[in-house]
C-alpha cells in the first residue's frame, strides 16, 4: 500500500475513533437512540440507567427507556475529474480520499450502512453498502488511485444518476472543487435526499500570485493548453470568474437546503467537518 494513502487511513481511523471524536457521538444526524418513556427502576436493572436527576426530583429511581432509530443510509460521492490533480499543499485528490475514510469510519462507528460511487461524466459504482471497516479501505484506496486525467464533470448526469441509482432515503455527500457548474442542479436530489456538499479548493486557485510566462495544460482535457503570460490582468479576470462560480453555487445550495463545507488542501478535514455536522 502506498505510503501516503497508508498514512490517511491510520490518521483518519485515530481520529474518528478517539475520544475528542467520540464524544460527539457521529458526523452523522442523531444518536441512534428515540427516547420512549420515562419508568420507575425494577429490581435486578442496570444501575447505570437510572437517571438520577430525575429520580432525585421525584423521591424514587426512574431510568429512561429508548428505542433503536432506523439507520441512517449514507452515500459518499467524490466527483473526481482532472481538475482534482492539482494542489500546492496536498493534491486535492488526496484530501478527497482523506475526507471519504473520515466519512466512511464514521459511518462504521455509527453502525450505518455506506456506500460509494465514483463520478465525472457519470456515475460509477466503488464500493457496496457495507457496514465493514474493510470497506472503508478499499473505498479509499480506490478514490486514491483513480485516474483523473482526462476526466471531465457533467453534473446533470452525475444528479440524474444518482436520483436513479439510490433508492432509499439517504444522506448524500458530495465531495469536489464545484468548478464551471453551469449545469448543476440539486433541487430534485436534494428533495428525495438529504444532500451535503463539500468543496476542495487549494487557495492558490482562488488567489493566484503572478509568474509570469508559462505553458499550462488542462488535465481534464488534455487538448487544451494556455501559453502566455499570467499577469496582473489576466489574474483579475480569473478571480473574477471564480467569485462569479461561487456566488452562483453557494446561492444554489441555499435555495436547496443544502449544507456545505470549503476545505482547503492545506487544512486538517476532520475539523470543518465536524463544524459542519454539529449545526445540523
Amino acid at each position: 500500500m502506498n505510503k501516503a494513502l497508508k498514512t490517511i487511513l491510520i490518521k483518519t481511523k485515530r481520529a474518528v475513533f478517539s475520544e475528542i471524536v467520540g464524544n460527539n457521538s457521529s458526523l452523522f444526524k442523531g444518536e441512534g437512540y428515540d427516547f420512549v418513556e420515562l419508568r420507575e427502576y425494577e429490581s435486578g436493572e442496570d444501575v447505570k440507567k437510572i437517571d438520577w436527576i430525575i429520580s432525585a426530583k421525584l423521591q424514587k429511581p426512574y431510568v429512561k427507556v429508548f428505542q433503536s432509530q432506523r439507520e441512517l443510509n449514507i452515500a459518499i460521492v467524490p466527483i473526481l475529474s482532472g481538475s482534482v490533480y492539482f494542489g500546492t499543499h496536498k493534491f486535492k485528490q488526496e484530501v478527497i480520499a482523506e475526507i471519504c475514510a473520515i466519512l466512511g469510519y464514521s459511518s462504521v462507528r455509527q453502525g450505518d450502512p455506506y456506500i460509494s460511487f465514483i463520478a465525472n461524466e457519470k456515475v460509477e459504482p466503488n464500493t457496496k453498502k457495507t457496514k465493514k471497516i474493510f470497506g472503508v479501505y478499499d473505498m479509499t484506496q480506490k478514490v486514491y488511485n483513480y485516474n483523473v486525467l482526462g476526466k471531465q464533470n457533467n453534473y446533470k448526469n452525475i444528479t440524474d444518476e444518482l436520483y436513479q441509482k439510490i433508492k432509499k432515503r439517504s444522506i448524500i455527500f458530495l465531495i469536489g472543487d464545484f468548478f464551471d457548474i453551469n449545469d448543476l442542479d440539486l433541487k430534485l436530489l436534494s428533495y428525495k435526499h438529504e444532500v451535503i456538499a463539500i468543496i476542495v479548493r487549494d487557495q492558490f486557485e482562488e488567489n493566484p500570485s503572478e509568474l509570469g510566462s508559462l505553458n499550462l495544460i488542462d488535465p481534464s482535457n488534455s487538448s487544451q493548453s494556455f501559453e502566455g503570460d499570467l499577469n496582473r490582468g489576466l489574474i483579475k479576470n480569473y478571480k473574477a470568474q471564480i467569485k462569479q462560480n461561487d456566488h452562483d453555487l453557494f446561492l444554489h445550495l441555499q435555495k436547496c437546503g443544502i449544507k456545505f463545507v470549503k476545505i482547503y488542501t492545506h487544512e486538517e478535514p476532520i475539523g470543518k467537518l465536524l463544524g459542519l455536522m454539529l449545526k445540523r
